[in-house]
């Protein structure tokens, strides 16, 4: 006897006997499991069908018992019945394994005899919460439950739809369920176990007793796991007044909340269906939403009224690559998206992220469903917004974006998501898609030149030339800025960042917004921030090399020329490494200054009885100006 790994189109790292497989197999006939799923003719020695994985009119799908597998022309996929069930409802090959082996009648390999106890011990259980259910659906049809019933029916929830989802009453009766399920042979301490008993506690004042019932005058919820059994309740209360509306049994050794989806088996089912292939799984927020959301065919689950764990998570993109997290859209829809997404952020990879639909005017699929109909559900759900979108909202709502101190923080904000996310390159290209979305947000307004009243007050800054074919729109830009002289302070500002990057450090946010003082630089100063943004650890000499390749080589140098008329004393060669930069964040200071002076004055110009301020805030941009073109700048120690 021979212990097999998986093969290769399983994925997954588990051991099973060969012989246990093969006997598996015999035991089950392919046709009867894939029958379920595709509507199979018996052709010859074969059954044929549509296939379940693409769309085709003529079938071309077979299915061979005496073989054993199944074949797909249409779309290629060949395997045995382990397999089809991987490809139709998403399983892991253990639990397409575990789910056939109980079909067949055969108890899975127990590594020891501890393992096979384990699994006996949670087998009675799963037998004991069968029954608990059957005992809630007879309840929800006889006179106690006629208030659970007139709730579903004002939800929409049709009787013949009851039974699908395993709906039940458990009656307002301390101890009903405990003397129905004692008289089958129960015992309440296995009852207390499972979840459906509470053991009162002998060290409270009062406390012992006997167990009684957890659920009471509650419509109740059957918990599946993903093989599709049984392993805990939900249940709503009917009193208005009682303290928990909702309320889940607690963990057991079958019910694990953090790893618990409810609704997942018949998801998983609508999304092996034919044609659904290429739908994503949907997480709402309960289990009347998810309940809905199977009704109109869209495979929806729901935590344990808690935010999504990490394994969770797992579970979900084991199924689809990019779930889709559906929440309210008003401010509390909103705050849990949020949530959501500082949860995710570290687990993000390639292949794995979600979309958000954010459903307007407070309403939630239950409601959709029940005003608009399905087609106005799934229409719902189709209009999702991507991870990165929602992330950028929900950095820009923290504050008001009115002044560049405010923006900077969001820029800082970004940068600060972007590295929460593990991955690497991941971590990259949102870093680049969220400062694009900056960008688009707040785009670079024409700026005069530093020292140039003209051009600030009225001169207006003409664009270069579209790049050429073969040409970076950077170089056409820094091409273009050769026909003009650059502003000697801008270029003394940008000089010094280039012989020590690490003079960009404190202030990135600021480069970005407004470069160094002058529109010829702007590319420049946006690959610089973005080499630092970036991660890359360049010094002087790397990042000129680095320039030169993205097409700034002559712009470098005319602004080495320019810079030397500056007097600039931080670009002197025996200046001390400390205080050249501290004299060149002075400057750059004073630069950022002037530029929150015009956006200041652009606010207050024509405003009623803001003639004063205006006065005010002029003259101080103008005498920061004559210090900046007449080098008064420089003067005084940098520290002074």
């Amino acid at each position: 006897m021979r212990p097999i790994r998986c093969v290769a189109r399983y994925k997954v790292q588990v051991r099973f006997d060969d012989r246990f497989l093969e006997e598996l197999k015999a035991r089950l006939r392919p046709s009867d499991i894939i029958g379920r799923t595709v509507k199979l003719k018996r052709q010859g020695r074969e059954f044929v069908g549509l296939s379940p994985f693409t769309k085709e009119k003529s079938p071309s799908f077979f299915v061979n018992d005496d073989k054993g597998f199944f074949h797909d022309f249409s779309s290629g996929k060949h395997g045995d019945v382990i397999s089809f069930l991987q490809e139709t409802e998403r399983l892991s090959f253990v639990e397409a394994v575990q789910r056939l082996a109980g079909e067949a009648g055969m108890a899975l390999p127990a590594e020891d005899p501890q393992a096979a106890e384990r699994e006996a011990k949670k087998q009675g259980l799963t037998d004991w919460l069968d029954l608990a259910q059957k005992w809630f659906a007879a309840n929800l049809r006889r006179s106690p439950g006629k208030a659970a019933r007139e709730y579903l029916e004002k939800r929409g929830l049709p009787e013949d739809q009851w039974e699908r989802f395993g709906l039940g009453y458990a009656p307002n009766d301390r101890e009903g369920l405990k003397n129905a399920l004692v008289q089958r042979g129960a015992r309440p301490g296995d009852l207390v176990e499972a979840g459906m008993l509470i053991a009162p506690n002998p060290e409270n004042p009062g406390g012992g007793g006997q167990p009684y019932d957890r659920f009471r005058d509650r419509l109740m919820f059957p918990i599946l796991d993903a093989r599709g059994r049984i392993v805990s309740f939900g249940g709503r209360a009917m009193n208005p007044d009682d303290r928990a509306k909702y309320l889940n049994g607690p963990e057991s050794p079958l019910f694990h909340k953090g790893a618990t989806l409810y609704g997942l088996p018949e998801a998983r089912r609508i999304l092996g269906a034919e044609s659904k292939s290429d739908q994503a799984i949907v997480v709402v927020e309960g289990y009347m939403d998810v309940i809905a959301c199977h009704r109109a065919g869209i495979p929806a689950v729901a935590p344990m009224g808690t935010a999504l764990t990490e394994e969770q998570m797992e579970r979900l993109w084991r199924v689809s690559h990019e779930p889709v997290l559906c929440f309210d859209g008003d401010a509390a829809g909103r705050r849990a998206a949020y949530r959501a997404i500082d949860r995710a952020l570290p687990q993000l990879k390639s292949g794995r992220s979600f979309r958000f639909a954010l459903l307007e005017g407070g309403r939630d699929p239950d409601d959709i469903l029940r005003d608009k109909g399905a087609p106005a559900l799934r229409q719902a759900m189709a209009a999702t917004r991507p991870f990165a979108e929602v992330l950028f909202g929900k950095e820009a709502e923290v504050e008001p974006l009115d002044s560049p101190e405010r923006r900077a923080g969001l820029k800082g904000r970004l940068r600060q998501a972007a590295s929460a996310i593990q991955d690497k390159d991941l971590a990259e290209q949102y870093r680049r898609e969220l400062f694009d979305r900056f960008d688009a947000l707040f785009p670079a307004r024409p700026r005069g030149m530093i020292g140039n009243p003209q051009a600030s007050a009225g001169g207006r800054w003409r664009p270069g030339p579209p790049p050429k074919l073969g040409q970076t729109a950077e170089g056409a830009q820094a091409m273009h800025s050769l026909s003009r002289s650059i502003e000697p302070v801008a270029a003394a500002l940008a000089h010094g960042a280039i012989d020590d990057p690490e003079r960009m450090d404190d202030h990135l946010e600021a480069i970005s917004a407004h470069g160094f003082g002058d529109p010829s630089l702007d590319g420049l100063a946006q690959e610089m921030v973005r080499l630092r943004f970036s991660g890359q650890d360049l010094d002087s000499a790397a990042l000129r090399r680095h320039l030169a390749q993205s097409g700034h080589d002559a712009l470098v140098r005319e602004v080495e020329k320019a810079a030397a008329k500056s007097g600039a004393p931080f670009l002197a060669a025996n200046a001390p490494l400390a205080e050249a930069r501290a004299r060149w964040s002075q400057a750059f200071d004073a630069l950022t200054r002037v530029a929150a002076l015009e956006d200041a004055l652009s606010s207050a110009a024509g405003m009623p009885g803001q003639d004063e301020a205006f006065r005010r805030l002029k003259a101080e941009r103008d005498a920061l100006r004559r210090a900046i073109k007449t080098g008064e700048i420089w003067e005084g120690s940098a520290g002074s």
